[in-house]
């Protein structure tokens, strides 16, 4: 008797954070994973063989997202690697250097950098991945917002702009792919891990302390709890597209 064939994912960002996280869910899920990354192939081989000792087939490919012929030529490779895909998670992402409320200390170069990555690659991989999405069973987008997208914060101004904007194309993708493809988003708290380090610098300890104090959950979100949202937005939820789900254990609900 054959055993049910493995549904087929990718995850753009798939080497670090959010996006291995969300590989290391998916395998365990049952899916192979095309795992796309920037510049992390160490970290990407990794994760890899992480996925594949729960089972998963890996396909590695390094792509710039924001370059559209190099997003066109993964996801062909995936194309003739896997067929079709189920789910897509849209994870790769940047952000810019400022000084806080210093509006000029930021690089309008990196400003164009960072909405090329974050919407323009967020868009690009989902037009590419579309053809090979309507090819598998009820499939789901989930692309990777933030809370600053969703509320003002320290966080650089372009970084924030950016994530507001993979708000809006979240549902606008709904509503374009509906009812084909459902189209939601995450949203996260402040995150424990390597991300928040580099923006709060000497400051992370104390001042992850003070929001988990403030937290209705008393902690900080972990990519982990990011990923498992992002399985059930793919695995369930048949009649939910559209929506941006915030994960910061209540901390904007309750201030």
């Amino acid at each position: 008797m054959s055993s049910t064939p493995r549904k087929k994912a990718l995850v753009t960002g798939g080497a670090t954070g959010i996006g291995r996280s969300a590989v290391l869910a998916l395998a365990g899920a049952g899916y192979d994973i095309a795992i796309v990354y920037g510049s992390s192939a160490k970290a990407a081989q990794a994760v890899a063989g992480e996925a594949e000792a729960l089972g998963a087939k890996t396909l590695l490919l390094q792509c710039d997202v924001s370059d559209d012929a190099a997003v066109r030529r993964t996801m062909a490779a995936i194309g003739e690697t896997f067929g079709h895909l189920d789910a897509l998670v849209n994870n790769a992402g940047t952000t810019a250097t400022w000084k806080v409320k210093d509006l000029e200390s930021l690089d309008m170069a990196e400003w164009d950098r960072t909405f090329a990555v974050n919407v323009r690659g967020t868009f690009q991989v989902a037009r590419a991945a579309v053809p090979l999405l309507k090819k598998g069973t009820n499939p789901a987008i989930v692309n990777t917002a933030s809370i600053v997208g969703l509320r003002p914060g320290p966080q650089p101004l372009p970084y924030a702009a950016s994530k507001a904007a993979v708000v809006n194309l979240t549902k606008t993708l709904a509503w374009n792919l509906g009812p084909d493809i459902r189209v939601n988003a995450v949203a996260p708290g402040w995150m424990e891990g390597e991300w928040m380090e580099r923006m709060l610098g000497d400051k992370y300890d104390d001042l992850m302390g003070k929001r988990a104090k403030q937290t209705p959950l008393r902690r900080c979100v972990t990519a982990d709890d990011v990923a498992e949202v992002m399985l059930n937005l793919i695995t369930a939820n048949r009649f939910v597209t559209g929506e941006v789900v915030v994960i910061d254990g209540g901390f904007t609900a309750s201030t």
